[in-house]
């Protein structure tokens, strides 16, 4: 978890098994993921709140509970519009916390 997420309230949780990488995003109200992409499609799943979810020119508001496919390679964002739990599920076989998002993200 970087300083600038923790400064503004977001937690980190990692979670691994077979194969399999969640993450789990605690993000408070009013807050944004910044825009990011990943080089293959991923789930991501709403757990909890309301979001605002932009995916390349797009955005789509969703409401908890709603699981969400943000296909490879565009460039998408999470707003919280209340208290979120987010989770973003992806094949990895990495299970270091340290090194997983240079394996999920593009570069």
């Amino acid at each position: 978890m970087t300083d600038t997420l923790e400064q503004a309230g977001v937690r980190i949780f990692h979670h691994f098994g077979g194969g399999t990488y969640a993450k789990e995003t605690l993000i408070p109200h009013d807050r944004v993921l910044l825009q990011h992409s990943h080089p293959h499609d991923h789930l991501s799943i709403l757990a909890a709140g309301r979001a605002l979810v932009t995916t390349g020119a797009e955005q789509m508001e969703y409401e908890a509970p709603a699981c969400i496919t943000i296909p490879a390679g565009v460039k998408h964002s999470v707003q919280a519009l209340t208290d979120v739990v987010w989770y973003c599920i992806h094949a990895t076989e990495d299970t270091d916390p340290a090194t997983v998002d240079t394996s999920i993200l593009t570069k």
